[in-house]
């Protein structure tokens, strides 16, 4: 007897009030106080945006639940030892922990991205490894970029890139990927359904 429970479809307000509106009041907070305060306000708002997709949706989605918990270590230790350097590789050690876990998939024939996104876009499993290598591409560059800029920029400046330049690039990276996904989202993907 089948007894999965069906999760209710997430609002379009979820995806905004989970991954955007921390980001908006850290800037906030930033700017009406100091890098510290601002941390603790993250990690506050972070944790009710978490309940509230629990609550909403019935579940958290795996990659916002993984950041938090690392926004957690390194926000604890940026308040605990009242040191900026924690709190400004957090976004490092995230975008790495993304691509080690995306190419260790691959290498163990696992493609993750699918299941995670695989339920809004059908398309083969050739297109989902393409996307999972470009995917650890920009986790990696994004890494990188971050460490270039708090090593060599003022607090404000990394803030900035954080709030603008690291969204930004997203935003970038998703749209530069829209071929992709036209040439291949119509495409059945093979054996899908032979794996459950």
């Amino acid at each position: 007897m089948n007894t999965k429970t069906v999760s209710k479809p997430e609002p379009k307000w979820l995806k905004f009030v989970t991954e955007y509106l921390p980001l908006i009041i850290f800037g906030l907070a930033y700017w009406k106080s100091d890098l510290i305060t601002a941390t603790k306000v993250l990690i506050a708002v972070t944790l009710v945006t978490t309940l509230i997709s629990f609550l909403v949706a019935r579940k958290v989605a795996v990659m916002p639940l993984v950041t938090a918990g690392i926004l957690g270590f390194f926000g604890g230790l940026t308040i605990l030892f009242e040191d900026e350097t924690f709190i400004k590789i957090k976004p490092t050690v995230v975008q790495l922990v993304f691509a080690g876990i995306l190419g260790g998939g691959l290498f163990f024939n696992k493609i993750l991205v699918k299941k995670v996104m695989g339920q809004s876009l059908k398309m083969p499993d050739h297109a989902w490894v393409t996307l999972t290598k470009r995917l650890v591409v920009f986790f990696l560059i994004s890494a990188a970029l971050n460490e270039l800029v708090w090593r060599t920029q003022s607090t404000d400046f990394w803030v900035m890139f954080k709030l603008f330049g690291l969204t930004g690039f997203t935003f970038a990276f998703f749209a530069s990927q829209i071929p992709l996904f036209n040439k291949y989202m119509e495409e059945p993907a093979k054996g899908e359904g032979d794996k459950k």
